[in-house]
């Protein structure tokens, strides 16, 4: 009988990062705070949605996740980062550069690489992920099919109707649920009844929440859970405690001052900063001069061609 896994991951202290997760967790915001300098300076058209604050979620699961379907969002510039590790296509996806993964016309939302898709539309990468993991289990892959969603995302039928054919099937679906708090400019409290945890369990799904910022220790945690998916192919719901500091996605915040620096407190990045201020300094100078060089470069390149079928 399938007993759902419900305990909370909490962890009272941050262990010592390697210097490439800080890295990449650096490049991360400083990549995001340089955009919302283009933005603020029109250099970027439409517009643009921040993971600040997030970022440690696609960190820690990365490395779990090598050779996976991952299926991002709107807010989807840390899980490219992170599982991709390209910020110079990132860049030019966003500008419409040369180099552009999409040729430029994907933009901030919706990116596609090998084993990376990313879209605008909330609710569509549960179930585009649960048929990617009904694929890989008829094809006998130990692969996962990843989706990233936010707390907002649960208003949406089609993640229920995913969720019921996941659980039926036995699919690898995992479900990584960053919830901040706040759906656009709704707390999440106004806008959703029960919990995500009794929302998976109504379906008999597997569990796990994490109130923890440490990268290390979340990553040990769910390492097992992973390679059991791997072996036994079964959905799994990962909900993430988390902050959104920035907007929705342009100037649309209603939050208070006082809201927002009770979020500040709780950045990832002052906390490490606090607890480990050499090994800090040192990666954040290096990434902080890597985006300048990627930024001048990207805008500097002609703009990309459309083939029609990507480059």
């Amino acid at each position: 009988m399938n007993v759902p896994i419900a305990e909370d991951i909490v962890f009272n202290t941050l262990s010592r990062l390697t210097d490439i997760d800080l890295a990449t967790l650096l490049l991360i915001r400083r990549f995001e705070e340089a955009l919302l300098d283009l933005f603020a300076n029109g250099k970027v058209s439409g517009t643009t949605h921040t993971c600040l604050g997030q970022e440690y979620v696609p960190v820690a699961l990365a490395p779990l996740l090598h050779g996976d379907m991952v299926m991002s969002n709107h807010r989807g510039h840390g899980h490219y980062l992170a599982h991709c590790a390209d910020p110079e296509g990132l860049l030019a996806e966003i500008l419409g550069r040369a180099g552009a993964p999409c040729c430029g016309v994907g933009g901030s939302q919706h990116l596609h690489r090998d084993g990376f898709l990313s879209t605008g539309v909330q609710g569509e990468s549960v179930a585009v992920a649960a048929g990617a993991a009904l694929h890989a289990k008829r094809e006998g892959r130990s692969q996962l099919a990843v989706a990233y969603i936010g707390d907002g995302t649960w208003g949406e039928g089609i993640v229920y109707e995913a969720l019921n054919i996941a659980q039926l099937w036995s699919l690898p679906l995992l479900v990584v649920v960053e919830n901040n708090g706040i759906a656009q400019s709704t707390p999440t409290a106004r806008q959703m009844a029960g919990s995500i945890g009794d929302r998976a369990a109504a379906f008999g799904i597997d569990f796990r929440r994490s109130g923890s910022m440490d990268i290390l220790g979340i990553r040990a945690d769910i390492a097992p859970l992973i390679e059991r998916m791997r072996s036994l192919p079964r959905p799994l719901v990962l909900e993430f405690d988390t902050i959104r500091l920035g907007p929705h996605s342009k100037g649309d915040d209603t939050r208070s001052a006082a809201d927002i620096a009770a979020l500040t407190g709780r950045d990832w990045c002052g906390q490490y900063a606090e607890a480990f201020p050499a090994q800090f300094a040192a990666v954040d100078a290096t990434q902080r001069a890597r985006v300048t060089t990627i930024f001048r470069e990207v805008q500097n390149r002609p703009l990309a061609a459309w083939t029609g079928s990507g480059q």
